[in-house]
């Protein structure tokens, strides 16, 4: 490409200052060497004769008569074009160079003697090669840059030599226009102008253009500053490039295929020079633009204690730009397959009674199978509940509740509740599927109220006597939902105040949809039998037998005679521990809307604003609140619906499906620890309170850690705190005879506490959701009697603990009780259960055996002197305990005052041992005064009624067992010795 630029001619201006007042010429001023060759040519005229003299003179005239010739000016052409390649010195003219002048072959007047260069900042010269042809050429005075500029325009001008050798009377040409264009080198190599380019596509689509990538080049002309051509690189890509840098993909590219492309491009030059550094191109392939949540893990960790965890952290709605109105989204906890219908507390039906506050007095009719709740041992259990006890029933089974056991004062008010899970009937024509029943036993087939499901309705009846009511009134309740055959969970609570029947299912009410009256029962004798999974038929058929059997799977079916259930206690019994919340509700914008149902399983969020609705799922969250969770899965599902402008439902959202994992709890290890014997005298066990059995009891818990804790007793167990919810105390071998011994619990060691106890000949039961130390407490004044010691054989008790219904489980602490002389000559230990590591130090008492054992040669004084103190110390002993013993026999019983003065102290197993400290002082007659003012004390309060559990009545006392032990050893310091035996120093005979 050429650019021409074309500036005015100059102002005319002499090239030479020829002086004015020469008028004439001097063979030097005409070019022969100026004033020392002028005299070098007159030295010549001397010496060379006339020749020379002739040319000189014939010269001379020449140069006289040249003032009066030179008329004309020189000429030159009026505009010249140059090309000068850059870094070079001569200019191409186009014209060439050269001066014309009409006064030719004149001597200096027909001659050229300069060209004249005008022209602000051009660095260029013009220089004569001929003076008499006027030849001329055109350079650089200085280097040219094609890149500072591409061309130069400027004005020149030539000049002859004058009328003469001294230059006088000179003529300029007129100004003519010189462009000249600066040729360019290829110097440079193109460069992007980015030094990364990125871009995105879409899969499945093929592009034209998916981006455009340029470089440039600092060369000035067009040949080489153009990029003239684009070439990509990296080998084996599906992507070409055009010679203008635009690159497309040459195949359809797939997301799950390959996500992203690294590609290397270079460019090129119209000279075909590269670029030095090739340029990277990122191009990322996108998912097809699908309506939907994105952003969110398909399995979330839970780790039990850590409270409340966000689910969708990064979560965010794609709607592929469309305009919304409104987004609705409902996220579902499913936990259908967890226990009963999700993580609940799997503590006894009667430990989760009293812990939510109910009445006492319900009767459970499907307890775990024991030795005194056997009619439930042939059902089927589902075992895989983690603990929580479920009774399933194929249709087949059903169990008669023990007359003993069935609530016999029912009245106006009452109360039946039970889980239930249950699916359609089986077969074309459902028959009745019966819960409970209580029917004739034999000789009739009356019901006398029933609870059943029928074509998937609830039914209760309830017949009442004639000697309540005789006249017509409601015995049929109906109520059809959906969740009686929806295989699912629920908890039914019926609340009868007749004549009115109140449904609660997992805490809604429900009234009746049909009533049916009936008249009331005729008065007979005939025994009614109460039953479980199906109806007993003792009447009108030959054989009696059950019929009407359930389908489906019961837990926790029990009975309130008397009292009906309040909606709190309710909704505590059937909530669940585990669900859904938001967090940071404060955060969430004043358009969002959020309820959730009763359970807390599923959440509904709505609004308008898409950003809104995708911070307010970024806050949901899944809590379980249980100490020891069910490990497992839990299921999410989020189902979505977006609303348009007039439109109905503009955008399909796709269900999305997640699960919640929660991890294994570190599960507890349950320690009984403390005495595994107790010898006591028959006086100790005939007294009216008996003995304590475990009197130094321990109850701890530890768990497993990965790492090791800081409060941990040793590096990976750290001793943690929880609640149980029963201790058994079983009697291993015969059972016991009521005749001459019990097992009892003061019903003051339970008071303030969330316990009860159930007593029998094979044990005693303290059961309730309730602190391990509350446990320990009560343990430790659970007492055993035996008024008839002398035929004692040595009498084993068996303890454990539980914790979750059974799900964690103590160590079996074995204790044996003794007399004296059934002692073991060995100590026994129950190695299942040792001593905590951090209990106190215990400091022993001097220990000497009985006087009978064998002693050789004298005794030094020392060991006389002590013998002989110690000697008039048991006598002061025996003669206490020979007082004791008289007041025994005379006061029918004394209470816990009186015990209070009975310390209790260690026996060793092997042969009798006394413990003796000679240093302590023994009380005198205000010791013996005080017991006797006790024992008359103790008179008194034998008049007062109080109950202890297991049916014995006794004198209760006001006193803990710590503080009698206090009293009564006032003036003593009788210590235990850890893992000993103890005997009680102030009842024993000798």
């Amino acid at each position: 490409m050429t650019v021409s630029v074309t500036v005015s001619r100059p102002a005319d201006g002499p090239w030479r200052a020829w002086p004015a007042e020469k008028r004439s010429c001097s063979v030097g001023e005409l070019g022969f060497g100026g004033e020392q060759e002028t005299e070098r040519h007159r030295n010549n005229m001397k010496t060379r004769g006339f020749p020379f003299m002739l040319f000189w003179l014939f010269w001379g005239h020449s140069c006289a008569l040249a003032g009066k010739v030179n008329k004309h000016k020189p000429w030159i052409e009026t505009s010249y074009h140059g090309v000068i390649t850059e870094n070079m010195d001569t200019v191409l003219l186009d014209p060439p160079l050269v001066a014309l002048d009409k006064d030719s072959p004149l001597p200096f007047a027909g001659e050229i003697c300069a060209f004249k260069v005008f022209g602000q900042d051009a660095p260029f010269e013009a220089v004569v090669l001929n003076r008499t042809s006027g030849e001329g050429v055109l350079r650089a005075s200085s280097p040219v840059d094609c890149e500072s500029q591409k061309e130069y325009t400027f004005i020149i001008q030539a000049y002859d030599c004058g009328a003469g050798p001294d230059g006088a009377d000179w003529k300029k040409s007129h100004k003519a226009v010189v462009h000249v264009q600066v040729d360019d080198v290829n110097e440079f190599s193109p460069v992007f102008r980015e030094s990364l380019y990125k871009a995105s596509v879409t899969e499945g689509k093929i592009y034209d253009s998916i981006l455009q990538v340029e470089a440039w080049d600092q060369d000035c002309s067009p040949q080489y500053s153009q990029i003239c051509n684009y070439e990509i690189v990296t080998p084996g890509t599906p992507f070409a490039i055009d010679r203008n840098g635009n690159i497309r993909n040459t195949e359809r590219l797939s997301f799950d295929k390959q996500q992203s492309f690294r590609i290397m491009v270079s460019a090129f030059d119209c000279g075909q020079k590269r670029t030095e550094d090739d340029v990277m191109v990122h191009i990322e392939v996108k998912p097809v633009c699908k309506p939907g949540w994105q952003g969110w893990n398909k399995r979330v960790d839970y780790e039990p204690g850590t409270g409340s965890k966000q689910l969708f952290p990064k979560m965010h709605l794609e709607t592929c730009g469309g305009p919304l109105s409104g987004v609705k989204a409902m996220v579902e906890l499913q936990t259908n397959h967890i226990g009963k219908g999700c993580d609940r507390e799997t503590y006894s039906e009667k430990s989760l009674q009293k812990l939510c506050g109910a009445a006492s007095g319900s009767t459970d009719l499907l307890p775990a199978p024991s030795p005194s709740a056997n009619w439930t041992a042939s059902l089927l259990t589902d075992s895989g509940r983690e603990s929580d006890l479920i009774y399933r029933f194929d249709g087949h089974q059903g169990a008669n509740v023990p007359d003993h056991v069935v609530p016999q004062n029912l009245t106006d008010q009452f109360t039946i509740a039970t889980w239930m899970k249950h699916g359609p009937s089986p077969g074309l024509r459902a028959e009745k599927e019966t819960l409970l029943c209580s029917s004739d036993k034999t000789e009739m087939n009356r019901h006398h109220y029933s609870l059943y499901v029928h074509n998937c309705r609830l039914v209760f009846l309830l017949r009442r006597d004639f000697t309540q009511i005789d006249t017509f009134r409601p015995a049929e309740f109906h109520w059809k939902l959906d969740q009686i055959c929806d295989k699912e969970w629920h908890y039914y609570v019926i609340n009868v105040e007749f004549p009115a029947v109140t449904l609660f299912v997992d805490g809604v009410t429900y009234e009746p949809y049909l009533v049916t009256d009936d008249w009331p029962i005729h008065a007979s004798k005939i025994d009614t039998q109460l039953t479980v999974g199906a109806c007993w038929q003792g009447g009108e058929v030959e054989t009696p037998r059950y019929t009407q059997y359930f389908h489906g799977s019961l837990s926790g079916l029990t009975i309130r005679p008397g009292r009906i259930e309040t909606q709190k206690v309710i909704s505590c019994l059937q909530a669940c521990k585990e669900g859904l919340d938001i967090n940071s509700l404060e955060s969430l914008a004043k358009d969002i809307k959020f309820h959730f149902n009763p359970a807390q399983s599923v959440l509904v969020v709505e609004g308008e604003d898409v950003d809104s609705i995708n911070t307010a799922m970024t806050k949901v969250s899944y809590i379980n609140s249980r100490q020891f969770p069910t490990p497992g899965l839990r299921r999410l599902r989020i189902t979505t619906t977006v609303q348009c402008f007039g439109e109905d439902a503009c955008l399909s959202i796709p269900e999305n499906k997640a699960v919640v994992m929660v991890l294994p709890p570190s599960e507890p290890r349950i320690t009984i620890s403390g005495s595994n014997q107790l010898i006591r005298f028959a006086s100790d066990l005939r007294s009216p309170l008996g003995v304590a059995l475990f009197k130094d009891l321990r109850i701890t818990s530890t768990v497993m850690k990965g790492e090791s804790s800081g409060r941990s007793r040793r590096p990976g167990v750290m001793e943690v705190m929880h609640n149980l919810d029963y201790c058994d105390v079983l009697v291993i071998g015969e059972e016991l005879n009521p005749d001459r011994e019990s097992l009892e619990i003061h019903h003051s060691a339970l008071l303030g506490k969330h316990l009860d106890a159930t007593n029998s000949t094979s044990g005693i039961s303290i059961y309730g959701v309730d602190s391990m130390a509350h446990y320990e407490q009560a343990l430790r004044q659970l007492r055993y009697r035996n008024w008839r010691p002398t035929s004692l054989n040595d009498r084993k008790f068996r303890l454990t603990c539980s914790e979750l219904n059974g799900r964690y489980t103590s160590n079996e602490f074995t204790l044996e009780v003794t007399l004296p002389h059934h002692a073991a000559p060995v100590e026994h230990v129950n190695h299942m259960a040792v001593q905590p590591p951090y209990m106190r130090p215990v400091h022993h008492p001097l220990m000497i055996h009985t006087l009978n054992s064998h002693m050789s040669g004298s005794a030094p004084p020392a060991a006389t002197a002590v013998i002989v103190v110690c000697i008039a110390a048991l006598v002061v002993i025996v003669v206490i305990g020979i007082y004791r013993i008289h007041a025994t026999h005379q006061e029918a019983s004394r209470d816990d005052e009186s015990e209070s003065k009975d310390p209790e102290a260690d026996w060793e197993s092997s042969a009798l041992n006394i413990t003796v400290n000679p240093m302590e002082d023994i009380k005198g007659p205000q010791g013996l005064g005080e017991a006797l003012k006790g024992e008359h004390e103790e008179e008194e309060e034998e008049e007062e009624d109080v109950q202890l559990v297991g049916a014995m009545t006794i004198a209760e006392s006001d006193v803990s067992d710590e503080e009698e032990e206090e009293k009564g050893t006032e003036g003593f310091d009788w210590r235990k010795q850890e893992g000993k035996p103890e005997w009680d120093s102030s009842s024993a005979t000798y």
